[in-house]
């Protein structure tokens, strides 16, 4: 195309001959541009250093000191107020962090606090009196920010209630007397119990510790900011809270206290557990569960000889009690499998 407008172009000029052709002047014109070669009068040098900046054993001096056991864990900002005020300057602190860019020692130089990988408290149980759990949650009080606190010691194999108290405070001395009660009443054994509670100010207190090793009691507790390591007491506040006579607000201390002791008392000796195989709590703790479960197989045996037309799959039994109970059981190793070809 661009041939022929050069062709037709002496005769007819390049603007007819390129409407003829139906071909743009411009494209015409951008073909035949002459390509004219960059000449450089300024080849390529290497940069020189800049008058102003700091030579090689200035930087090294900079350098030192940034990272001297005085200034090692400081941002450059702080290192070169401080210098100022010691009536010194090496260079600006945007230069300190050049110079450290430069030898890649860019990085967090504070020595900022660590935190502690917790544990996940793994706690087996497979008879009564061996691990306890505890918690103390508020009951509203007759007005307004007012509260009363119930704190509850948990058998977590039996679900009983070992201990508990109403007090108007929090404090680890109730603490130190709920325990140390109730391991009494118990008769709790050096060596025997483990301890499991949150981190509340009164579960941590030195004091309580201290209580704790003289008895020979093992303490534990649920890692910081994880809800589900204290399962078992959370899961008996609901039961309490969520009882139809729960009231709103309770009128005073004394009232809160006579509410508290028709609870445990249900709680302990009437309400079947759906964890306990529909055993009531004072039946696993005192040892009776077999004989309990013995006299259901038998009622369930004589329904079945009455009408086994009503039980399809097999004779009925009884829930059976969990031979143990876990606060976090730890995951099974994965098995390996191997084939031979």
């Amino acid at each position: 195309m661009i041939q022929a407008v050069k062709d037709l172009a002496p005769t007819t000029g390049i603007t007819t001959a390129c409407q003829k052709l139906n071909l743009p002047r411009s494209s015409f014109y951008h073909a035949h541009e002459p390509v004219i070669p960059v000449v450089s009068n300024n080849p390529f040098r290497e940069r020189r250093p800049s008058p102003r900046a700091l030579t090689t054993p200035e930087k090294e001096t900079v350098r030192a000191v940034l990272n001297s056991e005085r200034f090692q864990d400081q941002s450059p900002r702080e290192v070169y107020a401080t210098l100022l005020d010691e009536h010194r300057y090496l260079c600006s602190w945007r230069t300190m962090y050049r110079i450290l860019a430069e030898n890649h020692e860019v990085r967090e130089r504070r020595d900022q606090l660590q935190h502690p990988v917790y544990a996940k408290p793994e706690l087996l149980a497979t008879r009564p009196n061996q691990v306890w759990s505890w918690d103390i949650t508020k009951l509203r009080g007759p007005v307004t920010w007012t509260y009363y606190y119930l704190y509850v010691m948990l058998d977590v194999y039996s679900r009983y209630v070992v201990g508990w108290l109403i007090a108007e405070r929090e404090s680890e001395e109730l603490a130190q007397e709920l325990i140390r009660a109730t391991c009494d009443k118990q008769g709790i054994q050096p060596g025997q119990l483990t301890l499991h509670a949150d981190n509340g100010s009164a579960m941590i207190a030195k004091s309580v510790a201290q209580l704790l090793i003289d008895l020979d009691v093992v303490k534990s507790h649920s890692r910081p900011h994880v809800s589900d390591d204290n399962p078992y007491s959370e899961s008996q506040f609901k039961t309490l809270k969520y009882r139809p006579d729960y009231p709103e607000r309770f009128g005073s201390f004394v009232g809160a206290r006579t509410w508290a002791q028709t609870f445990f008392t249900w709680y302990n000796t009437d309400h079947h557990h759906s964890g306990l195989g529909l055993l009531t709590p004072v039946v696993v703790h005192t040892g009776r569960a077999e004989s309990v479960l013995q006299q259901r197989q038998k009622v369930l045996d004589l329904a079945y000889a009455t009408h086994p037309e009503r039980f399809v799959k097999h004779p009925p039994v009884p829930a059976q009690l969990p031979v143990a109970v876990w606060i976090n059981p730890p995951k099974p190793a994965l098995s390996v499998t191997s084939s031979v070809q």
